[in-house]
């Protein structure tokens, strides 16, 4: 077998796309309720902070629709080569798992996680377009081709993600709801148990002065 410098180069170079994830596929009707099971951290924010050296990044919550955490920023970087690391300012619906005592979320590549611009993954520029005049025919005709598809599968993505948005709105707002009745359910009971111990206590106190009110009688 003949050594390759242009294969030894991309093994070297490029080691976050030598090994891959083997993810289940999830068909969309459940992908968002699996998403919420198998994280701790579900929210929609927005990066506002990459370093793709560090392999690190920073999101900005909007909104948390599952976990606890109390500050409005949450930092995250890639762990393995099965995480996403967000390298695009955009928005996003992050499922994720906290690392290193809660401190830093990991972004599984097997998880919904979604940002509202595709092709973000990737962090090779895109080819220098080529002179108008130097394009033959059926390279005008590919690339329209292209553009087409790119435009098809943008606007899928920006529908999805939407879809995506409203389902854990849902989820959230019944959420709160649940947790709304329980919180007036312990209240109902916790009413409850104060009327039946007054009830108790009357009785007793009844009890109590009917017993003085007989001893007084019988030591007349």
């Amino acid at each position: 077998m003949k050594f390759s410098p242009i294969l030894f180069f991309l093994f070297i170079c490029l080691p976050n796309y030598s090994f891959s994830c083997e993810c289940m596929p999830i068909d969309r009707e459940n992908m968002i309720e699996k998403g919420l099971k198998q994280s701790e951290i579900v929210f929609y924010g927005e990066v506002i902070k990459v370093d793709s050296i560090k392999r690190t990044f920073t999101f900005r919550i909007i909104e948390l629709f599952k976990g606890k955490y109390n500050s409005q920023y949450i930092k995250g970087k890639e762990f393995t080569s099965c995480s996403i690391l967000p390298i695009q300012k955009q928005l996003w619906i992050i499922y994720a798992d906290f690392k290193k005592g809660k401190i830093i979320i990991d972004i599984s590549g097997c998880s919904p996680s979604m940002g509202f611009k595709p092709y973000q993954n990737y962090s090779f520029p895109p080819p220098p377009p080529k002179d108008h005049l130097l394009i033959s025919k059926d390279e005008k005709v590919n690339l329209l081709s292209n553009y087409v598809w790119e435009l098809k599968y943008e606007n899928q993505n920006i529908q999805d993600w939407i879809y995506h948005l409203e389902k854990l709105r849902a989820y959230k707002t019944f959420e709160n709801q649940n947790l709304e009745k329980e919180k007036q359910s312990k209240i109902e009971s916790y009413s409850q148990y104060i009327i039946i111990s007054l009830i108790v206590n009357i009785v007793l106190f009844l009890i109590l002065l009917f017993v003085i009110l007989k001893k007084k009688n019988f030591s007349k």
